[in-house]
């Protein structure tokens, strides 16, 4: 590995600013994860610099903005962890063009305060506006797919900075080719708005039912984020520093989308293990149904709060598809508790469920 002397040297005229041994758990949500060489760049201009002189001298690079998807390992990263910290958004009428180190929940609600609508459902999301379509982030019934207009990617093969069309974006439930992909690095991106203030129309019924709404309707931008926030802060989905249910990735699974020809055995599964009458959550889903994971864990005997109080790592106490960590957490406590909860969930149901987060130095 390059000494730290020598990248500071190599990365003196990128602008970006370089720091030695830092804890990245102080970079993530989960607030876990071992050292490495930090370098801030708070301007694009640095940021391609930076990911450009790196990668010509082949040295590992690991991008971080509000770190809130990732689940670091305890020995941290041989490499350097460059924060994108861009924070630059510019609305206009019927679009907002954030610059990919922005702090999502920021964003919206800057397009909330000046009278837009669109964006109101993404509300109280931690992490960076870039991060939005590498997940292709969703909540309450709306998802970045069918609101962004394009990404500004840097092409680490060949350098070429570019604006890219969702088309191009390989968009699918909680993923896109930007995901568990180095080919590319988000600078900014641009959505669409309803410039007249109007929400989205609301598609998940507890939020229109928290409204007095009925799916399908539109209410004002401003009062549909008030009622996503007070629904996610119920369910410790809002950051919180002085609350451990929120030191978390947020979902940790994804909910299961079983093909067509296995809905049958898994119904099955479920009426054999907890009878025939139980009601189970499925939503319409391409290809197949989705189920509930957070319904799955519970009923696999992971209850809120799981494996109880004194764990260093536990299952939220409000919401069983959030990985918490209590405060003293590892990495490793943290791979020791999803793997109990997915081997559950497999042995009891049948069902195997995908991590959402991305790891680093950990396996699955």
């Amino acid at each position: 590995m390059v000494s730290f002397d020598d990248l500071r040297d190599r990365l003196a005229a990128t602008g970006a600013r370089l720091r030695a041994a830092v804890p990245l758990a102080e970079l993530t949500t989960l607030r876990v994860g071992g050292p490495a060489t930090v370098a801030d760049c708070a301007t694009t201009d640095a940021l391609v610099a930076t990911v450009r002189e790196l990668d010509a001298a082949g040295i590992p690079v690991l991008l971080i903005a509000g770190g809130s998807n990732l689940l670091i390992g305890d020995d941290g990263f041989d490499g350097v962890a460059v924060r994108i910290a861009t924070e630059d958004v510019e609305i206009t009428g019927d679009t907002v063009i954030a610059e990919a180190g922005a702090n999502w929940d920021a964003v919206v609600a800057a397009t909330v305060a000046a009278g837009s609508g669109g964006l109101e459902c993404l509300s109280g999301i931690p992490g960076s506006a870039g991060a939005t379509p590498v997940q292709n982030v969703g909540a309450y019934g709306v998802e970045v797919a069918s609101l962004l207009r394009r990404v500004r990617l840097l092409d680490r093969a060949t350098g070429e900075i570019r604006w890219a069309g969702p088309a191009e974006l390989g968009f699918g439930y909680r993923t896109s080719v930007l995901k568990h992909s180095d080919a590319a690095v988000v600078l900014a991106v641009e959505f669409a708005l309803r410039a007249d203030g109007s929400s989205a129309p609301l598609a998940y019924r507890e939020l229109a039912n928290a409204l007095g709404a009925t799916e399908g309707e539109s209410r004002p931008a401003a009062e549909v984020r008030a009622a996503v926030l007070r629904l996610r802060a119920g369910k410790g989905m809002v950051l919180d520093p002085a609350d451990h249910d929120t030191w978390s990735a947020g979902s940790f699974f994804t909910n299961p989308v079983i093909p067509d020809a296995q809905v049958a055995a898994v119904r099955a599964a479920i009426a054999s293990h907890l009878g025939a009458d139980v009601a189970v959550p499925t939503y319409p889903a391409d290809g197949g149904v989705k189920f509930s994971a957070g319904w799955l864990i519970e009923r696999a005997g992971f209850a809120k709060g799981f494996p109880g109080d004194g764990s260093p790592a536990r299952l939220s106490t409000k919401h069983t598809l959030a990985l918490t960590n209590r405060g003293a957490a590892t990495a490793t406590d943290l791979v020791t508790l999803a793997r109990t909860v997915r081997e559950g969930v497999a042995e009891r149901f049948g069902i195997h469920l995908d991590p959402e987060p991305v790891t680093v130095g950990v396996s699955l």
